[in-house]
């Protein structure tokens, strides 16, 4: 029987909040594995042979919820989580959805950490027009906001955090913060 990891980190946040950057991180720091729930997305746009487009990953996520339900996302993750076998820990990027929560929550049970990054929106914006990967205009990242909130219900997770990091500063104080977050869940 494959036993679960003993902790699965979840980083929640809004586009452009610095989930990627605190999970290469903490993955680095830690050696822990880390499951990305939007390589779902990913594979899928790959599959369906279309170019990898804000419009395009939106499409096929809403796509992939409502053909195979809300919680398509979540056991597709929690499937890769246990096909690591035997690991003390893992971190989870990108989960967003209520539903999602509740079914890591559910299936996990407290080994389940969620972490929030938030970062305002005004901030979130800038850093997501210069990124070199998949750069938003803040309208852009304006209607993505609005889409994940209204159709992926991702404040819930979000406002459900066991831990919240205020990423508004430099890398290094974000580290600082990820750290003294990481002290608190393995110390429980």
């Amino acid at each position: 029987m494959i036993s679960n990891p003993s902790v699965v980190c979840a980083l929640l946040g809004m586009p452009g909040s610095g989930k990627s950057e605190a999970i290469g991180y903490l993955v680095e720091k830690h050696q822990w594995p880390k499951v990305y729930f939007g390589q779902v997305t990913m594979d899928e746009i790959e599959r369906r042979g279309l170019d990898l487009t804000p419009e395009n990953e939106r499409i096929v996520r809403e796509d992939l919820r409502a053909i195979h339900g809300k919680d398509h996302y979540a056991l597709a993750t929690i499937e890769k989580i246990r096909a690591l076998g035997s690991v003390s820990g893992v971190f989870v990027e990108s989960l967003y959805s209520w539903t999602e929560y509740k079914l890591f929550r559910e299936h996990f049970g407290d080994a389940f950490v969620a972490v929030a990054v938030h970062t305002p929106p005004r901030v979130r914006y800038d850093r997501l027009a210069q990124r070199p990967e998949r750069p938003l205009n803040p309208e852009q990242a304006q209607i993505r906001d609005y889409a994940q909130i209204e159709k992926l219900e991702q404040g819930g997770p979000i406002a459900m955090a066991d831990f919240v990091v205020s990423n508004v500063g430099n890398l290094s104080d974000l580290t600082d913060s990820l750290d003294v977050v990481m002290d608190c869940v393995l110390s429980r």
